[in-house]
């Protein structure tokens, strides 16, 4: 088990029970949510969980769903996918364990979505708050992708010139590329620090029925994950210094993985 594991070695079964223990409370509560909707004259809403100020079970719930994506982030970035890019250092582990509960989050947006379907056609009833929370989750997938992106060195890349430069000419791009990532993160924080400060300090909501504080928590988040992508810019850079250059053929877009699984999946059909 240790022999595939990534950085938690021992300790991956202890993580792993957290995890599990934690999903677990986590479903025990929402269950007792749910029964209190029944029987409770003042049952907590989806209102209330994101105002759980003298709330208990509602601060219960939230910390205790916040242990249960951390510890499944930490034990599900233990273990490197077939066609991933392992992590090299601390920020690059930093970014796989919330590439993972980006993929987690991505998850909570289908059910969230699934149960305001059958909510509203099913049983005529829509909310007043899944479109906002599926928002909030995506503001956050969108951000947190980008980040992972970096890392995995799977985002936008045009090599029909690159390739074509000698070594210290790549490294000269690269430089510039970083620098650029570099200054467009100074130059965004410069800029949206206040705004951003402001919001956060007044947690400015989103002015629905629900009302969540979506703009006072996704703006400074923005500025911090983007900073957070810079540090991976550089990151990335000091990592491939020393590496052989590579040359890029469109044969290495191609997923050998997902085209066998395809093809499996094909033949059984038969």
């Amino acid at each position: 088990m240790h022999d595939t594991s990534l950085y938690l070695k021992g300790m991956r079964g202890p993580i792993k029970t957290a995890m599990m223990a934690f999903v677990a409370l986590t479903l025990v509560l929402y269950a007792w949510l749910i029964v209190l909707q029944i029987v409770s004259p003042t049952p907590y809403g989806m209102y209330e969980m994101i105002r759980p100020a003298g709330r208990p079970l509602a601060q219960a719930m939230l910390i205790s769903l916040s242990l249960a994506l951390l510890f499944a982030s930490l034990f599900l970035a233990d273990t490197k996918g077939a066609i991933e890019t392992p992590p090299d250092g601390f920020f690059d582990l930093v970014s796989v364990i919330l590439g993972r509960l980006t993929m987690i989050m991505t998850a909570f947006i289908v059910l969230v979505m699934f149960y305001e379907v059958v909510s509203r056609y099913v049983f005529a009833k829509p909310t007043l708050w899944a479109n906002e929370l599926s928002l909030w989750i995506a503001a956050f997938v969108f951000l947190l992708s980008g980040l992972y992106a970096m890392q995995q060195r799977t985002h936008i890349r045009i090599y029909v010139i690159y390739d074509m430069m000698p070594r210290w000419a790549q490294k000269a791009s690269d430089c510039i590329s970083v620098l650029l990532i570099v200054a467009f993160a100074v130059a965004l924080v410069w800029g949206g620090y206040t705004d951003a400060e402001n919001r956060f300090m007044r947690m400015e909501t989103f002015g629905t029925a629900w009302d969540p504080p979506i703009p006072g928590i996704v703006k400074p988040a923005l500025l911090i994950i983007i900073v957070m992508v810079a540090i991976q810019a550089v990151s990335n850079l000091i990592a491939d210094w020393n590496k052989d250059p590579v040359n890029h053929a469109s044969s290495d877009e191609i997923d050998e993985i997902e085209i066998e699984n395809i093809r499996r999946t094909l033949e059984e059909q038969k």
